[in-house]
């Protein structure tokens, strides 16, 4: 009985998830009045690091402005900066597809619909 016992006990043992990459904290800072008004600051040392800051929102909302940066896979940093409030959530980054550029004939009826309204032309 204590063998299938101590047997149970090394197969539990072998087969539980090695902790392999332990994460340190580097930063933590918060800061928040309690009235919408917050701050935070976040940085591991694998490269992942987020600063935001908060204050309330015409509409009850939280307006938010922040960062985050993380490493990829080629060594260099990702790096989102953000704008969250009545609008939406807003991301700007190198990384965020482009759209494509509109064709010639699509710029020419953009521009020809701004002289139509420059001149007091309503559309319908």
């Amino acid at each position: 009985m204590k063998l299938v016992i101590l047997a149970c006990l090394a197969a539990i043992a072998v087969g539980a998830p090695q902790l392999q990459d332990v994460v340190q904290i580097l930063r933590d800072d918060r800061q928040d009045d309690g009235n919408g008004n917050f701050n935070y600051a976040f940085e591991a040392d694998n490269g992942i690091a987020v600063d935001a800051s908060g204050t309330p929102g015409i509409n009850g909302q939280s307006n938010i402005q922040g960062v985050f940066r993380f490493p990829l896979p080629d060594g260099s940093v990702a790096e989102v900066r953000y704008v969250a409030d009545e609008n939406g959530f807003q991301p700007q980054s190198d990384l965020l597809p482009k759209p494509h550029p509109l064709p010639d004939h699509a710029v020419a009826q953009v521009r020809f619909a701004e002289e139509q309204r420059a001149l007091g032309v309503e559309f319908e």
